[in-house]
């Protein structure tokens, strides 16, 4: 298997574990997460920040979670699933671009 198609492989493998395996925060809201829309309320600010401005994310944003009942478990699901679903795009847009730029 070539070393493009491994690598895909690969990462088709994490967003499958990160969207649909085990853990304690839904499935919903982790493809919410992952997508970055339709994000409920309390968490807009810290999956927003993590999918677009990471170094923005502040202890308030986490704490605002917190407050509406997220617990630390469900909000790290999350902010793995915000980030991947972030690099996802940029991976996808990156391969597009390559492809664009081998036609012609």
């Amino acid at each position: 298997m070539p070393d493009e198609d491994k690598k895909r492989v690969a990462h088709l493998a994490l967003v499958d574990r990160v969207l649909t395996g085990e853990g304690t925060a839904s499935a919903e809201d982790r493809a919410r997460a992952f997508g970055n829309a339709d994000v409920p309320a309390p968490l807009q600010a810290l999956i927003g920040k993590v999918a677009t401005t990471p170094s923005q994310v502040t202890d308030a944003d986490f704490a605002a979670a917190k407050a509406a009942g997220f617990s630390e478990d469900q909000l790290f699901e999350l902010v793995v699933c915000a980030a991947v679903g972030q690099s996802t795009r940029q991976y996808e847009a990156g391969l597009a671009a390559l492809a664009e730029g081998q036609v012609g």
